[in-house]
């Protein structure tokens, strides 16, 4: 087949989450599996950056209609792997900057014309390439428009650019709504301005656009899409989701496994599998001393690495500070967000500097070292669509505890619930649910037999690609 992704974020040029790995590691197995594909992605200034992009070779040079004016644009392409090939769409004004979204403080203020651009800048460049799909995917509100904008421009040239759309929800908290003003600058007709349309209670939500027009939606995990029909979890958008339901699935991220993988990972200062841990110690010792604690501590780490924010469950754990206090554990945190959460974080680790450390940036290496040198890893969130660090906790030995929601509770099995085969530890999303989770993971530490059961069998699951490839595939298929 011939696919076209679209996407804000694509592993390893731009990350701040679990889109980059997702898109990046289905992407790079569609090609392998022998599909013709082909990426979109913002032309950010980190990605241009990268070697790869270095190689990059002007295609087009685009004048793109916004509102009542047009922009020019340029479309640079390189191909990373056989069968893959990456396309930046790029204008200086829009991308580049330091970061893709915002400035740390507050989104850019003109976010809903640079990603209009850039939904607008795909379509056109597929036209004039004549870069023919049988699948146009886009994913989350950057590139909702996607399947929108592809059907306006077949109807206004009379030409064919797609055969089937798809659009992928990974977060539907995020919306990408823009003031109605915003909706000029599509150039879409005026009676998709309505409810009908994107139009979401006197703004406009590109989201909705993706939801309404894709002919097949999916989600990250089959629990999510049925979380997303409700009020609880639709974010406002449950009664549009529930229009699609015939067209709607759940289709669970997988793991690069070439990115992911303890026995190869080359970011780790020891390599190892669960037929020889060794390495995990080693890993363990070096943890401790990237984040200036004793390298001979027996008692148990908890790890943690997310975005902080309300939804990654931050203040939960920041609510059960005395558990991290009091017991003979460390609490090592990696992630940037919320300036009042990373506040609270610096101000905790700085009471007990002995306990507790927090390294509020972007590092990837840290983020592999956390995996690999901690006994639980910390993920109690509200709601999680998917969910990727539960699954490489697993791989990586490390036990999860997570709260009993969407990709979490599809890819973790309580281990007090169900002995035989449980590889993490569940928790109701809330303060004293966490605080459960935690003395039972220390319960469970207390008992090395019995921890080190529940770590193999996390280490013995298949979370690979190659599953969620094979969904993806029978997904399009089934939509041609």
């Amino acid at each position: 087949m011939k696919i076209v992704h679209a996407a804000s974020e694509l592993f390893p040029y731009i990350k701040t989450g679990g889109l980059a790995d997702a898109v990046g590691a289905l992407t790079g197995s569609l090609a392998d599996h022998g599909h013709e594909v082909s990426v979109f992605l913002p032309g950010y200034r980190l990605a241009r950056e990268h070697p790869d992009a270095a190689k990059a070779e002007l295609k087009l040079r685009l004048k793109i209609e916004m509102g009542d004016q047009f922009m020019s644009g340029e479309v640079r392409a390189f191909s990373p792997r056989k069968n893959l090939t990456v396309y930046l769409i790029c204008r200086e004004e829009f991308f580049d900057r330091r970061a893709p979204y915002g400035n740390g403080e507050r989104d850019f203020e003109d976010n809903a014309d640079r990603f209009i651009f850039f939904c607008k800048a795909v379509v056109e460049t597929m036209r004039v390439a004549e870069l023919r799909a049988d699948i146009v995917h886009a994913h989350d509100w950057q590139a909702a428009l996607l399947p929108l904008l592809v059907r306006e421009t077949e109807r206004r040239h009379g030409a064919t650019l797609a055969l089937k759309t798809v659009f992928t929800i990974h977060n539907i908290a995020f919306q990408g709504l823009f003031p109605a003003a915003a909706f000029a600058r599509t150039n879409l007709p005026e009676e998709l301005n309505n409810i009908d349309g994107i139009e979401y209670y006197a703004q406009i939500s590109l989201l909705k656009g993706g939801i309404l027009f894709a002919d097949r939606v999916t989600t990250v995990s089959p629990r999510y899409a049925q979380e997303i029909q409700t009020p609880e979890f639709g974010c406002g958008l449950d009664g549009v989701v529930q229009t699609r339901l015939e067209d709607l699935s759940g289709l669970l991220n997988g793991v690069d496994d070439a990115v992911w993988n303890p026995a190869t990972d080359g970011l780790l200062p020891a390599r190892y599998s669960a037929a020889e841990m060794k390495g995990k110690a080693v890993c363990r010792a070096e943890l401790l001393k990237r984040a200036g604690l004793d390298v001979k501590f027996k008692g148990a780490i908890f790890g943690m690495v997310c975005r902080l924010t309300e939804q990654k469950g931050v203040d939960l754990v920041l609510a059960n500070q005395a558990f991290f206090l009091e017991q003979d554990v460390k609490l090592i945190v990696l992630g940037t967000g919320d300036k009042r959460m990373e506040a609270e974080l610096r101000a905790l680790a700085a009471e007990a500097p002995n306990k507790v450390f927090l390294s509020a940036q972007l590092d990837e290496t840290m983020s592999h070292l956390i995996e690999a040198g901690s006994d639980f890893f910390v993920m109690p969130s509200l709601f999680e669509p998917c969910g990727l660090n539960q699954m490489y906790s697993q791989i990586y030995g490390t036990v999860p505890i997570v709260s009993r929601v969407g990709g979490l509770a599809d890819t973790v099995i309580d281990a007090d619930e169900l002995p035989a085969t449980g590889t993490g530890m569940m928790c109701a999303p809330s303060v004293a649910g966490l605080s459960d989770a935690l003395w039972r993971a220390l319960a469970l530490f207390g008992e090395p037999p019995r921890y080190v059961a529940v770590q193999r069998r996390g280490m013995a699951r298949d979370f690979s690609w190659k599953v969620a490839t094979a969904g993806y595939e029978k997904l399009y298929t089934d939509a041609l």
